[in-house]
Formats: C-alpha cells, sequence, structure tokens
C-alpha cells in the first residue's frame, strides 16, 4: 500500500503559494484582455459591412476550431519567426489565452446582442437615437443581463487553462507543482494538492454563477 505523506508539501508551501498567486494574476488579465478582443469580435461580426464581418468571423473560427495547446506552441515558437518579434513565455501565453477567450467571449457577446427584440432599437430610432446611441442605452444594458451567466462560466474555464501555459515554463501553479513533485518525489501529494487548490477557488465560483443564473431567471 502506498503511503500518504502531505506533510512533506509543508516545506514547499512557498512555491505553491507564489504560483497560485501567477495563476490567478494570469487569469485576471487574460479575462479582461479576453473581454476586450471579445467585444471587438461581436461588433465586427454584426458590422454592416461585409470585410469587417469576415474577419471578425475569421478571428473567431480560428481560434475556436483549433487546440489551446497547439495555439500556445505556435505562439510561441513560429509567432517570432514570421513576425520577427521575441516573445517572452508570459507574453505569449497571454496572448495566446487572451485570444482563445476572446473569441468564445465573441461568439456570448453576439448572441447576447441579437437576443434582444429589434423593436428595442427600432424604438431608439423613433426617439431620435443614433444605431450606436441606442446600442449603448437600450440594447446593451439588457444584453449584459442574459450574458453575464455565459461571461462567468467561460471566465472559470479560461481559469483552468491557464494550467496550460506549463509547457512553456510560466511558474504558474502547475509549474511549481512539478518543480516540487520532481524535487520531493512525491507526485501523487502533490498533484492531488493542485487539485484540491483548483477545486477550492472554483466550486466557490461555481455556485455564485448558478445563483446568479436563477436570479436573473427569476428577475426576467
Amino acid at each position: 500500500m502506498y503511503q500518504w505523506d502531505f506533510g512533506i508539501l509543508w516545506s514547499y508551501r512557498w512555491l505553491f503559494l507564489n504560483g497560485l498567486g501567477v495563476t490567478v494574476g494570469f487569469t485576471v488579465v487574460i479575462v479582461v484582455l479576453g473581454l476586450v478582443f471579445g467585444l471587438f469580435g461581436a461588433f465586427g461580426s454584426l458590422s454592416r459591412f461585409k470585410a469587417v464581418r469576415l474577419t471578425a468571423l475569421t478571428f473567431i473560427e480560428a481560434f475556436r476550431c483549433t487546440p489551446i495547446l497547439v495555439q500556445l506552441i505556435w505562439f510561441y515558437y513560429a509567432l517570432p519567426i514570421l513576425a520577427g518579434v521575441e516573445m517572452t513565455p508570459i507574453t505569449a501565453s497571454a496572448l495566446a489565452l487572451s485570444l482563445y477567450g476572446g473569441s468564445f467571449y465573441s461568439e456570448i457577446i453576439r448572441g447576447g446582442i441579437i437576443s434582444i427584440d429589434k423593436g428595442q432599437s427600432e424604438a431608439g430610432a423613433a426617439l431620435g437615437m443614433t444605431p450606436g446611441q441606442s446600442m449603448r442605452r437600450i440594447v446593451l444594458p439588457q444584453a449584459i443581463k442574459r450574458m453575464i451567466p455565459a461571461l462567468m462560466n467561460q471566465s472559470i474555464i479560461q481559469f483552468k487553462n491557464t494550467s496550460l501555459v506549463s509547457v512553456l515554463a510560466v511558474p504558474d501553479l502547475v509549474y511549481q507543482s512539478q518543480v516540487a513533485a520532481h524535487d520531493s518525489y512525491r507526485p501523487l501529494e502533490t498533484y492531488t494538492a493542485v487539485a484540491v487548490a483548483y477545486a477550492a477557488i472554483l466550486i466557490p465560483l461555481t455556485i455564485i454563477v448558478r445563483r446568479g443564473e436563477k436570479r436573473l431567471a427569476v428577475s426576467e
């Protein structure tokens, strides 16, 4: 029988905490940037101009239909060769994960916007509003309310996706756990602790999202 010994991990506590800090901070960055890319992608896909619409749809489908791990490796190894710009592992990881998340945020935002009855925009036009003003003052406030649960769920997925940046030696929680596992020769305890850490963060967030969905459903 395997003899579990979690006590040995105490000596690596600062390594785990530093890794967790990088993971949380990295998640905040890619969620914010992803929402920015998603907003541009959503409005681009709804544009009246065909060239803008096709560009936005190409971006969305290119990132949605390829594995994120492949994107991470491509951004770090291939893009510098093609663009002639050197990128650190953190920069490449942030860019790849932000664009990947942005492609999904785009579809969520687009879906939220088109779910609002066209009569709302027509009412704004009848009041003398420009299309931009109708979007900002009438459509978006209603659409955001419907988007929030899906945006939160996608952000949770983004948090889990950060575990992949360890392949580029970004010192996140998973990478630091690999260091601890190799040093302590206790991989089972190490990766079990990492799984517990992810669950301790994500389970409360998932509960909050579900409660938010129920409240929004009732309010509608």
